[in-house]
């Protein structure tokens, strides 16, 4: 395939260059045709269909190699055939001869400009698939415009020929008309200069310019049919710029950044400043780890050359001091410190009456409503909990209202193989929990390798955990006193006893009782928004993990920022969310990062990679640590250095993982990683060595041969 590209790219080279080494472009200059204009109307007298024939293909070849003579070739058609017969051939040839163009330009040059620049070409094309056919046209309106480029551009995005044949087509036609109009009167033009005059240019600019303002215009029209219903609700003066509802991590920064840009903004919060992140999430669930961690080092001291390790456990002491951690961060996400940043606070539940008016009621039940140009959805979301019979007989406890716990449980099952499941479910096995582990899917972190998923469960059952997978959960009970619940795997079933069953099998947006539904708001499992976090009304925004399609606190955090900027601006320019480098990590031990890619996504996508894989077992820092375990892949576009994702399996595997999710944001490659000085001994060199390996690789063997010899022969 690289050969045929190659042979193509060097025929259309030499025709370029056969082009201006013959001087070919003399006849298509406006003296030449003027002077040839007789013998050209002579020659069709007597050959029509030769003559217009081949004048079809000439013009086709030259705008098909982007050859500058498309607008004599148009002027001389108007010359020979007159204005339609001669409108109707330059319009064709002019636009087969694009789409020729396009389709070269796709063969020859698309797939280096993917490898090197894949993410960005993959929101392009997103884009063009949306509107890439009303913009090509509008563009084509506008003679001016240097065509070819529009023919080399496009042919590097998916644009369907079809579509860009036809847009060039109609989008084209006004031009050539003009030319081919002005081709008529040949003898009275004396430079193509003198064509179009100033105000014919201006006409062309505004006919280029209608198609956008057509857009925003029917734009308008939609969201005015959206808002007709509310039309006698809108306010002529508005309390709010913005009114935010949810204090979680979206939530937070949303109405942060509003009230940094001096805007009036009120924040809603129904419950816990800091929503899950902080009260159930990250910040708990991180602090038990710690804890956990810590009890399982000491029960293998021998592993760092102490004998034996003494210690006196007390679970309620552990949960007292996550709850103090709680405690400790409280004040970075209070009401004070939020208020003091010029951010109106109200703690109460709030519900959308019209897209500009937010009712409040506190927790005394008294309501206020606040009328406001743009509100933001950012209510979260809550653990599911599954429809199992019986469930609510034995009860149960989630990640929501684990942390009241002060008895540990002695028999634990933990429902769910996720990244909330494994993560409690190696802590309380460290505590000294025996716990069972159920999921129903064929193996935990199902959205990982298959090799990740493995040496999880590996780690989580050398902790003691039981990992039963392709069991699903039937039902509950209590028999005897004892609770149990009943599973299934491949048509047996069998009862498991416990003392605390933990749901942890995935989590729900929050969208009942904020008013979507009375607003016809759409929501399927979030609420449906565009790419600028707009709902079907555009000053209605959603962000976090009410609005997908990460449930991460940073992607939270990261879409606050579009939902604050496009809230209060978007009616003079908004900006499309940006999902391009998400990373995210599971904090088992070992923890395992990932951003971009990984094996199993690239095959579903289709996507071709080479995989580099580095082992820490080699790595000296972990070594030093006794945490010589884990692994560095990395997925790079075949034969180049260009990060396509990462998965990292190790201690601090996801603080490890920042280098490369800085590296992919800003389009640097492992060369770059490999050209810079990590610290030793740390564990980050495990990155570098990642990349060293990628150059071994790929190290130019031909080149090392002869630079062989030169050594062999300097020695004599």
């Amino acid at each position: 395939m690289k050969s045929k590209k190659l042979w193509l790219l060097v025929l259309l080279v030499a025709l370029v260059a056969a082009y201006f080494a013959f001087d070919l472009g003399r006849f298509l200059s406006l003296a030449y045709i003027k002077g040839a204009q007789a013998d050209f109307a002579a020659l069709y007298a007597q050959r029509p269909l030769l003559v217009a024939g081949l004048f079809f293909l000439v013009y086709v070849a030259v705008t098909a190699l982007s050859l500058p003579g498309a607008t004599v070739m148009t002027l001389l058609a108007g010359a020979v055939f007159g204005l339609l017969v001669g409108t109707v051939l330059a319009s064709f040839a002019s636009s087969i001869g694009a789409t020729l163009a396009m389709l070269v330009s796709r063969y020859v040059l698309r797939d280096s400009v993917k490898d090197k620049f894949g993410a960005r070409l993959a929101d392009v094309d997103k884009g063009i698939e949306r509107e890439g056919a009303f913009y090509l046209f509008t563009l084509r309106l506008v003679p001016i415009f240097p065509f070819f480029v529009i023919n080399l551009l496009m042919g590097l995005t998916k644009m369907k020929a079809g579509t860009f044949y036809w847009a060039s087509q109609l989008g084209m036609f006004a031009g050539t008309l003009v030319y081919v109009n002005a081709g008529t009167q040949l003898a009275k033009i004396e430079s193509l200069s003198g064509i179009v005059s100033p105000g014919l240019l201006a006409s062309f600019v505004l006919l280029g310019l209608f198609p956008l303002i057509a857009k925003k215009i029917v734009d308008a029209v939609k969201a005015r049919r959206v808002y007709a219903k509310w039309a006698d609700k809108k306010p002529n003066r508005y309390d709010r710029n913005m009114v935010v509802i949810g204090a979680g991590a979206a939530g937070l920064v949303t109405s942060y950044i509003a009230a940094a840009v001096k805007a009036k903004v009120t924040l809603v919060e129904s419950h816990k400043m800091g929503g899950d992140c902080l009260n159930y999430g990250c910040v708990p669930s991180k602090a038990l780890i710690k804890t956990a961690t810590l009890v399982r080092q000491m029960r293998h001291s021998a592993e760092y050359g102490i004998a034996k390790a003494s210690f006196e456990f007390d679970f309620a002491q552990v949960m007292q001091r996550v709850a103090g951690i709680v405690q400790a961060i409280e004040p970075h996400d209070s009401v004070e410190r939020y208020t003091g940043l010029g951010v109106d606070v109200q703690i109460g539940t709030a519900k959308i009456l019209d897209p500009w008016h937010v009712q409040i009621t506190g927790d005394d039940g008294k309501t206020s409503v606040l009328s406001t140009r743009s509100i933001v959805i950012a209510t979260g979301a809550r653990p599911f909990v599954p429809p199992l019979p019986g469930l609510d007989e034995v009860g149960y406890r989630t990640s929501d209202t684990l942390w009241d716990l002060r008895e540990l449980p002695r028999r634990l099952v933990v429902l769910g193989g996720g990244p909330i499941g494994c993560e409690l479910a190696q802590s309380f096995a460290r505590l000294g929990s025996q716990v069972t582990q159920v999921e129903m899917l064929p193996r935990i972190m199902i959205r990982e390798d298959e090799e990740v998923s493995a040496y999880a469960r590996q780690a989580l059952e050398a902790d003691g955990v039981a990992v039963l997978t392709g069991h699903k959960a039937l039902r509950c009970g209590v028999a005897g006193g004892e609770k149990w619940i009943e599973v299934e795997a491949a048509g047996t079933t069998k009862r498991i006893g416990f003392d605390l069953l933990l749901c942890a099998v995935g989590r729900v947006a929050r969208l009942q009782g904020f008013g979507l539904e009375e607003l016809g708001i759409p929501t399927q499992r979030t609420v449906v928004t565009d790419e600028y976090l707009q709902t079907v009304y555009p000053n209605i925004l959603a962000a976090g993990d009410v609005a997908g399609p990460y449930q991460f606190t940073h992607t939270a955090a990261h879409q606050a920022w579009y939902a604050a900027v496009n809230g209060l601006f978007g009616t003079f320019r908004k900006f499309k969310a940006d999902y391009s480098v998400i990373p995210w990590a599971t904090f088992i031990d070992p923890e395992v990062a990932r951003v971009g890619l990984n094996e199993q996504e690239a095959k579903e996508k289709g996507v071709a990679y080479e995989v580099t894989k580095y082992g820490i077992d080699d790595l000296d820092r972990a070594i030093a640590d006794s945490a010589a375990h884990g692994w560095v892949k990395v997925l790079t576009v075949p034969g180049k250095d260009r990060i396509l994702g990462v998965t990292i399996v190790g201690v601090h595997a996801g603080d490890l993982l920042a280098e490369y999710v800085l590296a992919m944001k800003h389009g640097l490659g492992l060369n770059k990683i490999l050209g810079t000085i990590h610290t030793y001994p740390t564990l980050a060199e495990a990155n570098k060595y990642a990349a060293g390996e990628w150059k071994r690789a790929h190290a130019p063997q031909g080149v090392l041969r002869w630079v062989e010899k030169f050594h062999a022969w300097r020695r004599g």
